[in-house]
């Protein structure tokens, strides 16, 4: 499973994750250690000199860097416009490791106070927000309500799913103006593969 074309402290993050997926008999366990694995990651300068090259994902799509075969998590990456205000919305019932690589972020996390009872309806409210600077990971649990801003500055953020829903499992998209919620499976988008330097190798999808 190595791949020497990768940088290497991006491949010492896979073989690890895979680690973690064979040690550990659920999810949770496994996605608690990814988050420690991840904090290492995203304080790495190899990998930090190298994001400064990486497109950016604007229109709600990521760059895959990597989809595991036999595990099936995905390590996915993000570079965010300065200001970019993230939509709300959560990732059904997957869980996210989520990890700020360059640049500064926000991370608001939501709580649902109605019924759950009516159809397109959710009415939700702020429940927290934490300041994500380089090396700083977060992990949301399954269906939890969250949103991402970007900073003053370009930011990015590698990012590990504990498996790809894209085009598979609808996930919540909320707005909190109109108390609105729908449940999106959006199919997958890959761009031309002319991404592919220093070693990692990349496409462009969209994520919903």
């Amino acid at each position: 499973m190595t791949n020497t074309k990768r940088l290497p402290a991006f491949e010492k993050f896979i073989q690890d994750v895979r680690a973690a997926w064979a040690a550990f008999p659920d999810t949770e366990k496994r996605m608690k250690r990814v988050k420690v694995l991840l904090e290492g990651l995203v304080n790495d300068p190899t990998m930090k000199e190298h994001s400064k090259r990486w497109p950016c994902t604007e229109g709600h799509k990521n760059l895959l860097l990597y989809e595991d075969p036999d595990c099936q998590f995905v390590i996915n990456a993000v570079v965010r416009t300065p200001g970019r205000d993230g939509r709300i919305h959560d990732h059904a019932h997957s869980w996210t490791a989520y990890g700020v690589l360059d640049g500064t972020e926000r991370l608001e996390r939501y709580r649902r106070v109605d019924g759950g009872k009516k159809e397109g309806y959710a009415l939700i409210e702020l429940e927290s927000l934490t300041e994500g600077y380089p090396g700083k990971v977060d992990l949301v649990p399954p269906f939890a309500i969250h949103s991402e801003k970007g900073g003053p500055a370009r930011s990015v953020g590698v990012i590990v799913r504990s498996e790809r829903l894209v085009g598979k499992t609808p996930q919540g998209r909320y707005d909190a103006k109109t108390n609105g919620v729908q449940l999106r499976a959006k199919g997958l988008l890959r761009c031309r593969s002319e991404w592919r330097e220093g070693g990692i190798n990349a496409s462009r999808k969209t994520i919903d």
